[in-house]
């Protein structure tokens, strides 16, 4: 199956990945395409990827996108210096990959370490790419959604889902652990009772 028969985020997301691996740069999707995966579906074009990208790899990598791409070598560098993010749009599908940079970020790291390779259905076949498991899912949409004023019902609502259809199979000591180190336990608390409501 080619890139160009998958629908428009699966098939951005491929590339991208495919791009990564070839450059031996560890990767993993989280965001609302894991949520999705993990919980309850839901349309969006973008991505959001954590990629260990170093100095001497950052050229080559958005050097690897062609014209169809929009990708800023100057925002990928400053990113990297920064631990901080910067975006590749595929320009005829307007879906944009937001990539942040590892750096120093403890859960970050933690998410490259446990990412799950995910084999994904697309039309008559399918693709296989590196994504976050569902607890580090929950962690980092309970962090955003924290950071954004709790107002998010979106975010709130892909924690929901996720939380939901997973809650048996979760790492729960892992999501205590790391809702302390977040400061995220009430949300996490909040989740969990909102989430056994709606058995």
């Amino acid at each position: 199956m080619t890139p160009e028969s998958l629908p428009d985020p699966i098939a951005v997301a491929t590339a991208v990945a495919e791009r990564l691996d070839r450059l031996g740069i560890t990767y993993v999707i989280g965001g609302s395409f894991a949520s999705s995966l993990h919980g309850e579906p839901r349309s969006t074009n973008d991505v959001d990827l954590v990629a260990d990208l170093q100095t001497d790899t950052v050229d080559a990598f958005v050097g690897s996108f062609g014209a169809e791409y929009y990708a800023s070598a100057a925002a990928a560098v400053d990113a990297v210096r920064s631990g901080g993010s910067f975006n590749i749009v595929h320009i005829p599908s307007a879906v944009k990959v937001d990539i942040f940079v590892a750096g120093a970020d403890a859960l970050d790291r933690e998410r490259l370490q446990r990412r799950r390779a995910v084999r994904i259905a697309a039309g008559a076949g399918h693709v296989e790419l590196f994504v976050d498991t569902a607890e580090n899912t929950i962690l980092r949409k309970l962090e955003w959604f924290r950071r954004g004023g709790e107002s998010s019902e979106r975010q709130w609502r892909d924690v929901i889902g996720v939380v939901r259809i997973r809650r048996p199979d979760l790492d729960h000591p892992y999501l205590r652990h790391w809702a302390v180190r977040l400061g995220v336990t009430d949300l996490l608390d909040r989740a969990f009772d909102e989430a056994l409501r709606e058995k």
